[in-house]
């Protein structure tokens, strides 16, 4: 089974990043740094979710990253789904925490149950066979509207959305043009996907 190991997000200043992210999220070496270069307009065509257990432990995730300067894209609330929002970071990524709970359980604050890096494509269907071609074993899929792989203990879940799906649902526009302003590390071995995603090898 291939895996992501890491995500190496691009951003402006990587002292500001790393100080943002230890209060916000606090993931450790599975989010890592580098000085952005290309230009990014608008969307970048990914968001980065936190799922948690229940409410109280998506609001000790939310709080924090909005005090250390985050942006509300979409209040935390209940849905038919669950409990969650989503925020922006000061560089620019859009992070969703979300439970399918509504109400509170118990569970430990600020615990990570999955984190999934979503990506927004051009064609759902296309891209999962590309990446089904690169190892990685379909877990969930919903024809040409959303797909999820599996994914080792502790490894980042990749999960693929329309990018008009995958915006609407981060609240905000679909128009973006330029860098993703990421990097996907992971056991696949370096390739760019078909929406221009670039991986490393990183095992």
């Amino acid at each position: 089974m291939t895996n992501i190991n890491a995500l190496t997000l691009e951003v402006p200043d990587i002292s500001a990043a790393e100080v943002f992210y230890d209060k916000a999220f606090g993931l450790g070496d599975r989010l890592r740094f580098r000085a952005a270069e290309a230009p990014s307009q608008g969307f970048r065509a990914f968001v980065i979710s936190l799922v948690v257990a229940d409410p109280t432990v998506a609001d000790s995730f939310l709080g924090p990253a909005i005090d250390a300067g985050a942006t509300v894209l979409k209040p935390a609330k209940k849905s038919f789904w669950g409990y969650g929002g989503v925020v922006q970071a000061p560089d620019g990524a859009i992070w969703k925490v979300a439970s399918s709970s509504k109400k509170p359980t118990g569970a430990p604050a600020r615990t990570v149950d999955d984190l999934v890096l979503l990506l927004g494509v051009d064609d759902v269907a296309a891209t999962k066979r590309f990446y089904a071609d690169h190892g990685f074993t379909v877990g969930k899929s919903y024809g040409r509207k959303y797909v999820e792989f599996e994914s080792g203990p502790d490894a980042v879940k990749l999960a693929l959305y329309g990018r008009k799906a995958a915006a609407k649902d981060a609240g905000v526009d679909a128009a973006g043009s330029g860098s993703h302003r990421l990097v996907i590390g992971g056991d696949a071995g370096q390739f760019s996907d078909p929406d221009g995603f670039m991986w490393s090898a990183d095992t």
